[in-house]
């Protein structure tokens, strides 16, 4: 089988790397016919937030669709066309080029952009920009044969709002690229301290707060720090949050590259994942839940029925209520006093995670959907 994955997709965004690299790894032909649109999150942001009314904009748009098409024309013949994450706006350039080659539309997506600009107050910024996104992304769904996402909750979600059918979606778990993130010689509690490790992106969808406030709880138990790495909107009020306290057991760290991070994760003792109760949170299982199982660390996160839905509590991962930090103080403490209880975590939590979320495995559950909607099956 040959795919084009087509569009203006984040190139370097874990999943699209994930699903490229799991496809060939599963012996898929892909040729990657991909022009970058935007610069950056803060050019994201800006253009959700009312900003792409700039001529500016609209001309890097269509001179980027320009290219686009100029490369397609490169591709060859292929059995379907697949748009990787974020393809809503490729989706009306792409449909009648597959439409003309007779090949199906597939569109991977993966997360509402409509969503997360709400969550964020961004469609609030700019309430017709909020509902020009939730249009576009309503009739970009409407286009392709079919459709991907990570979880069945989002599934459910995007029927709600657009009116989507089930049927017309497949599953694809997120998973981790399991070559970077991999398991090594952890630190085991050895010196007497237990690392408990967060990171991501400062957002209120990953209950940052939470965790401050839960290493407030545990100030007195000095063997116990945490690690914070990473940036965001609610970086600000964590530290400021553990500066009023005077908080000696959090660092925080800003964002490293993929290599240096797995490294600081591998001498994690615990490994955070979510607490925030946004929609967002509550429908997706994050990368770093993936990334902590793929590296076999023992991971804490909140409870929700998506994560219990492809996870066990106690057996794979440790659940505790979200927004709720006595309840993350208790899930700490508990994990971190008990050496089996987190060698159990660590080794099943692997076990499953090679089995059914690498990225050979994830590879393998596209493929396989893509193979079937190129023989007609929908």
């Amino acid at each position: 089988m040959r795919v084009c994955y087509f569009g203006t997709y984040r190139q370097e965004y874990s999943r699209n790397v994930i699903a490229i690299d799991g496809l060939r790894a599963n012996s898929v032909d892909v040729v990657e016919c991909h022009v970058p649109l935007w610069s950056g999150i803060e050019d994201r942001v800006d253009k959700a937030s009312g900003g792409w009314r700039s001529p500016r904009f609209l001309a890097r748009v269509l001179a980027s669709y320009a290219r686009l098409l100029r490369a397609y024309r490169q591709v060859g013949p292929y059995d379907v066309l697949m748009l990787g994450y974020p393809g809503y706006l490729d989706a009306f350039a792409a449909w009648p080029l597959a439409r003309l080659a007779r090949k199906p539309l597939v569109l991977d997506v993966f997360m509402s952009i409509y969503l997360i600009s709400e969550e964020r107050g961004l469609t609030a910024q700019s309430p017709f920009t909020g509902s020009l996104i939730k249009a576009v992304e309503k009739l970009a769904c409407r286009l392709p044969d079919l459709l991907i996402s990570d979880t069945a909750e989002y599934v459910r979600f995007y029927g709600t709002l657009h009116g989507l059918a089930p049927e017309r979606f497949r599953l694809v778990p997120t998973g981790a690229d399991d070559r970077i993130y991999r398991p090594a010689p952890g630190p085991s509690i050895i010196d007497g301290t237990c690392r408990v490790v967060y990171y991501g992106t400062f957002i209120p969808n990953h209950g940052t707060l939470t965790i401050v406030q839960a290493a407030h709880l545990l100030a007195d138990e000095r063997h116990i720090h945490f690690d914070l790495i990473g940036d965001g909107p609610d970086r600000a009020e964590a530290e400021s949050f553990v500066q009023e306290f005077g908080l000696s057991n959090v660092s925080f760290r800003n964002w490293m590259s993929p290599t240096d991070l797995s490294a600081r994760v591998a001498r994690a003792d615990i490994c955070l994942g979510v607490f925030g109760t946004t929609p967002q949170s509550l429908m997706t299982i994050q990368n770093k839940i993936y990334e902590g199982l793929a590296m076999a660390r023992p991971v804490i996160s909140g409870d929700s029925p998506t994560v219990r839905s492809a996870l066990t509590h106690g057996e794979h991962i440790w659940l505790c209520e979200r927004a709720d930090p006595a309840a993350l103080a208790n899930a700490i403490r508990t994990v971190s006093a008990d050496r089996g209880l987190q060698q159990r975590l660590s080794q099943q939590g692997h076990d499953l995670f090679r089995a059914r979320y690498s990225v050979l495995a994830i590879g393998r559950r596209l493929a396989n959907h893509l193979e079937a909607v190129s023989a007609g099956e929908r």
